[in-house]
């Protein structure tokens, strides 16, 4: 895999138990802008019990497709209705 994120390897980032345990697919990813935090979810809503703490490099060696979002700005987020569907980046709106 041809590594492209500026973040190294290790960088923590936020999943869920849906996504890694299930295998949901991932169809909401988020850039913080607040901490540069970068989360990856089934859904826009996280039940915090459900929430895990991964490697970048393992969530991402779960779907290549989020390579495509290596350079996605911080504040914005990028989401597509199901794991065959292109990603829709934009601002987070939702963000204080």
């Amino acid at each position: 895999m041809n590594w492209k994120f500026s973040d190294v390897e290790n960088t923590a980032v936020f999943t869920t138990k849906e996504v890694v345990k299930e295998g949901m697919p991932i169809l909401y990813v988020s850039h913080d802008e607040d901490d540069g935090a970068w989360q990856f979810h089934y859904g826009s809503d996280v039940n915090i019990e459900d929430s895990m703490i991964v490697s970048l490099k393992s969530i991402v060696s779960l779907d290549n497709t989020l390579n495509q979002l290596y350079d996605l700005p911080l504040g914005w987020i990028a989401t597509r209705k199901n794991i065959d569907s292109s990603w829709d980046k934009r601002i987070n709106l939702k963000m204080p």
